[in-house]
């Protein structure tokens, strides 16, 4: 598959120049026609066989095992979750942290993982401590039990440096999967929760959770349900999963896990390597572009996220936006950012940087 065979998979860009899949993904052709085969299956055939349900777990089974070859893990290690952020709440409220702990976050993190952070903290009285995203490789101390961060700023689109932490790490990894190469076991990660509506263009409700394998036992399991247990005609004993699907309280959806796997045919399609390879090449170009049009671009690393400076940047959100360019805009900040897909094409961003510039 070349790019114009990529790009036409998508038909939102025939229309647009869609630039906020740091957001959510287009979305492919193939996806959606894969969930309503799924959903008239479910209209015209009924959804009570045990066969239906049987689809199911196989259909999930496959999605955890190619999820699994893109994170560089087992898929014993993997749970599928509703989101980044469902994915942090499980890895927060299942660690054993308590008062004098020290958990260790950035300045630059999104709400999604923040929230949790505050919760947890709440709860555990641990101490939360905030140092620049630049600062984090270095910042671990002997209280530090948790450094709990974005691999890739969801703000600016630098990489986090995982080589020097020395503590245990949660990544999220919701700009990550998808956007750049990941292998958890390079990055040194604990835990890594990731999107499934972002970077890979399946639905919104479709998340990733990987628990390095010898942590899943000492991950308290905080929320049960049928998925979680290893014999559900014997759920009062409370004896889980062997591996990380004891984390799944439900059965997955099934027309979003139809979806997530045609998505997932289109990228493959096309490669993964070639697909980082050429959205962050892309990305570099038009970070080139805006800062030789004289604007201020934020720091960033090999990724797919290019943002840049306005004095108002809903207003030139907006602007662009009624240009045919879906960027967004990031709350408190002065940046407006641009979210560069494989899918995306050279005349497009061209035609973005000198816009912006005017």
């Amino acid at each position: 598959m070349n790019p114009a065979a990529l790009r036409a998979e998508f038909p939102v860009l025939e229309r647009l120049a869609y630039l906020n899949a740091g957001t959510n993904g287009p979305v492919p052709r193939r996806g959606i026609e894969a969930a309503l085969v799924m959903m008239r299956s479910q209209l015209e055939d009924g959804r009570g066989d045990h066969r239906f349900f049987d689809q199911i777990v196989a259909a999930a089974t496959t999605l955890r095992e190619r999820i699994a070859g893109w994170l560089g893990c087992h898929p014993e290690e993997l749970v599928l979750t509703q989101s980044t952020t469902d994915g942090v709440n499980t890895v927060l409220s299942g660690l054993d942290l308590a008062p004098g702990d020290e958990v260790l976050t950035s300045d630059s993190e999104h709400p999604g993982l923040l929230a949790p952070l505050a919760l947890a903290r709440k709860r555990c009285g641990f101490d939360l401590r905030l140092v620049p995203f630049a600062d984090l490789a270095n910042a671990a101390g002997p209280k530090t039990k948790l450094v709990a961060t974005c691999h890739v700023s969801w703000v600016t689109g630098e990489v986090l440096d995982t080589g020097a932490i020395d503590a245990p790490l949660l990544l999220d990894g919701a700009q990550g999967l998808g956007a750049v190469p990941v292998d958890v076991r390079a990055l040194g990660c604990d835990f890594y929760a990731a999107s499934g509506q972002k970077w890979l263009c399946g639905p919104m409700g479709t998340g990733y959770l990987y628990v390095r394998r010898d942590r899943i036992e000492e991950l308290a399991v905080t929320r049960a349900g049928f998925s979680s247990l290893a014999d559900p005609s014997r759920a009062l004993d409370a004896e889980w999963q062997p591996d990380s699907r004891r984390f799944l309280t439900e059965v997955p959806v099934p027309h979003h896990v139809a979806w997530a796997l045609a998505a997932l045919d289109v990228l493959e399609d096309f490669g993964a390597a070639r697909l980082h390879a050429r959205a962050a090449d892309l990305a570099d170009s038009l970070a080139s572009q805006l800062a030789d049009g004289g604007l201020e671009v934020a720091p960033r690393g090999r990724s797919t996220l290019v943002s840049w400076a306005a004095d108002d940047p809903r207003a030139e959100m907006e602007r662009l936006v009624d240009r045919s360019f879906v960027v967004r805009f990031l709350p408190g900040t002065p940046w407006v950012r641009a979210s560069v897909g494989a899918w995306s094409d050279e005349e497009e961003l061209d035609a973005l940087a000198e816009i912006a510039a005017s």
